[in-house]
C-alpha cells in the first residue's frame, strides 16, 4: 500500500505514521530526511543537493523526484511506502504520478489528518520545554506541578520560538496554501480521504487502519 499522508502541524501526523510503519511494515519516506542521508553517503545526487542548499537556493524538483525514485526502488518499499512532506505543489505531484507509473507503482491513498485551527492553535501554542533538561509538558494537557517549572529539576520552562501564538497561526495559513490545491486534485483522482485527527490515538488510528484495510475505498469523514 502506497500512501501520501498530510497532516499540518500539531495533528498528530508523526504519531499516525509511525503507527502505520510498525503496524503494516513499510517505511515512512521524508524528503528531509532522504536529502540529509544522500548529502552525507556523498551521492551523485546528494553532492548536487549540497552545492544547491550551500549557495542558499532551493533543491529542484527535479532532483528531490531523483531520490524519491531512488528511495521507493529499495527492497524494504516492495510491500508499499508513506511519503512524508511529499508532494507539495501540483507539478510534484504530476511528477510523481509519471514517475511511480514508470516503476510499475502508484499512490493508492491519500489520508489527510484534519483538525480545527482553533484547536491545533492550542495544540502548538501550548507546548513548553524545561531550559534545563528539555522535558516536554502543555500547558493544558500535561502541566508541571508548579507552573512554569520542571517537575524533573526544576529549572525554567520555556516557549520556542515557532510555538509562539502568531507563529503558529502563520505557519498553519503556510500549510493550507500548499496542501488546498493537492487535496483538490488528489479528491479528483479519488484518493483523497479525510480523517478526523480530534479523538484519541486509538480512535484516529482505527479510522486510518478502516481505509487501508478497505483497500482506500471511500471517503472517511
Amino acid at each position: 500500500m502506497n500512501i501520501v499522508l498530510f497532516g499540518p502541524p500539531g495533528s498528530g501526523k508523526g504519531t499516525q505514521a509511525q503507527f502505520i510503519v510498525e503496524r503494516y511494515n513499510i517505511p515512512q519516506i521524508s524528503t528531509g530526511d532522504m536529502l540529509r542521508s544522500a548529502v552525507k553517503a556523498k551521492s551523485p545526487l546528494g553532492l548536487m543537493a549540497k552545492s544547491i542548499m550551500d549557495s542558499g537556493a532551493l533543491v529542484s524538483d527535479d532532483i528531490v523526484l531523483g531520490l524519491v525514485k531512488e528511495r521507493i526502488s529499495n527492497d524494504d518499499c516492495q510491500n508499499g511506502f508513506i511519503l512524508d512532506g511529499f508532494p507539495r505543489t501540483i507539478p510534484q505531484a504530476d511528477s510523481l504520478s509519471e514517475l511511480l507509473l514508470d516503476i510499475k507503482k502508484s499512490v493508492d491513498l491519500v489520508v489527510s489528518l484534519e483538525v480545527d485551527t482553533i484547536e491545533l492553535i492550542r495544540r502548538l501554542s501550548g507546548r513548553r520545554a524545561c531550559s534545563a533538561c528539555g522535558k516536554g509538558y502543555h500547558v493544558l494537557y500535561n502541566s508541571p506541578k508548579v507552573a512554569d517549572t520542571c517537575d524533573a529539576c526544576g529549572a525554567a520552562l520555556v516557549q520556542r520560538a515557532d510555538d509562539a501564538e502568531e507563529t503558529v497561526t502563520n505557519r498553519l495559513k503556510v500549510y493550507d496554501e500548499q496542501t488546498s490545491a493537492l487535496k483538490s486534485y488528489f479528491k479528483e483522482l479519488g484518493l483523497l480521504h479525510s480523517v478526523s485527527g480530534t479523538g484519541t490515538i486509538a480512535e484516529i488510528q482505527a479510522s486510518i487502519v478502516s481505509i487501508i484495510e478497505a483497500g482506500g475505498t471511500g471517503d472517511h469523514p
